[in-house]
């Protein structure tokens, strides 16, 4: 199925000038290790099922997968380097975890191989959204130099 989906986008996407990125789901950044084997019924590691869904995105041709910033260094050891990680349920220190089981600080995400980033809430549910992205941005400059 994944093969399939990705093998449409890049046949649609080679009459358009870019081809879109074909990403997949491991499992949601809300879920904790124990929502995982009790309601999934899952009884493997989870951080290994997560590494195990990506070995299998990129083998079936994906460009990538939705995962976890605490599951991200072991997906980049497990796939080539040009694969890509999207994690949401990114937090700045500064922000509540609300209803993620699964999250790392922005600095800490990049440093783990996430290639993109999703910070929703902690910007999008602030007082001044602006100075929100503002105070992140300048945290991992600050980080960076």
């Amino acid at each position: 199925m994944m093969a399939r989906a990705a093998d449409a986008v890049r046949e649609a996407g080679s009459k358009l000038e870019r081809v879109p990125k074909v990403i997949g789901v491991t499992v949601l950044t809300s879920m904790s290790e124990i929502q995982f084997r009790q309601e999934m019924g899952v009884q493997r590691d989870l951080k290994e099922h997560v590494v195990a869904l990506a070995k299998l995105a990129e083998k079936a041709g994906l460009d990538g997968v939705v995962a976890s910033a605490m599951e991200a260094s072991e997906i980049r050891r497990n796939t080539e380097s040009g694969f890509l990680i999207v994690t949401p349920g990114i937090r700045p220190a500064w922000s509540e975890a609300q209803d993620q089981a699964r999250v790392l600080t922005p600095q800490d995400a990049l440093a783990a191989g996430s290639s993109y980033l999703v910070i929703g809430r902690p910007i999008t549910r602030a007082k001044d959204p602006r100075h929100a992205l503002e105070r992140i941005w300048e945290q991992k400059i600050r980080r960076e130099t």
